[in-house]
């Protein structure tokens, strides 16, 4: 198995769920990591475990995806030492609300759509022709099921995870005639955050989405993002599709006892 030792790895949304969990796993395993996220404090928190724990190289971005000037110009004043971004991991994103179309709140939509489609464009096209110049590279995109199938009340959240699933499978034609490998893990129910975040920080409310049943974690996704990263250069797992066991569908979950 090719080590990722010493590999830059860049990850967004890296100061929670399955960023973070992206963050432990690659550091365990020796890697460098350009960590991206909103919330400068957790930002700093989490790199001073990397580092006590792992003895990790970090190089730190406080930024927000959904600011197109920030991200290119950050990216490319990256230091020399930090330029050559060998693996690229989109994670930031986020849903909010759950409401019928026409009682939908447009702020909402604005987010969603600026963050988990515009985001991870500029990351993209930012990162990228790196890549190409260097001629290897593996870009790693957080879809979801909700990329597979639409959902009552889930509209806009669906369909930016559908886009998420179309811009990945444009970017592996485009990159065709390239060593770079473009894969996408689309993840069933995650216990993160991800609920609180779309119940506007109703935490009862997000709790009774994994009531009774054993979600996947973030720990889980991080292994298949570490999975991918670390094939032969000529093998490209293109897609995983990951749920719990008691999950058959975005809106089939058994909630008790699996017999």
């Amino acid at each position: 198995m090719p080590s990722i030792k010493d590999k830059i790895v860049f990850i967004t949304g890296a100061t929670s769920g399955i960023g973070e969990a992206c963050a432990r796993k690659f550091a365990a395993r020796g890697s460098r990591l350009i960590l991206l996220g909103r919330r400068r404090k957790r930002l700093k928190q989490l790199a001073a475990q990397l580092q006590d724990k792992y003895n990790a190289l970090l190089h730190l971005v406080p930024l927000d995806v959904r600011d197109r000037k920030g991200v290119e110009q950050t990216i490319e004043a990256l230091p020399v030492e930090w330029d050559a971004v060998d693996i690229l991991i989109n994670n930031a994103g986020l849903a909010r609300g759950l409401a019928k179309l026409h009682e939908g709140d447009v702020d909402d939509w604005e987010e969603m759509i600026d963050t988990n489609v515009k985001g991870l464009l500029y990351v993209t096209r930012a990162v990228v022709p790196g890549m190409v110049e260097r001629g290897h590279g593996t870009i790693i995109n957080i879809g979801s099921i909700a990329g597979h199938e639409v959902y009552p009340q889930g509209n806009v959240y669906c369909a930016t995870k559908h886009a998420v699933d179309a811009i990945t499978k444009g970017l592996r034609m485009d990159l065709v005639d390239t060593p770079i490998r473009v894969s996408t893990i689309d993840p069933g129910l995650v216990n993160t955050e991800f609920s609180a975040v779309r119940f506007h920080g109703d935490e009862e409310r997000a709790r009774k989405v994994y009531e009774d049943l054993t979600p996947l974690s973030g720990d889980d996704i991080a292994e298949t993002a570490v999975f991918i990263a670390s094939r032969p250069a000529h093998v490209s797992i293109n897609q995983v599709v990951i749920t719990p066991t008691c999950q058959a569908s975005a809106t089939i979950v058994h909630r008790g006892k699996l017999r």
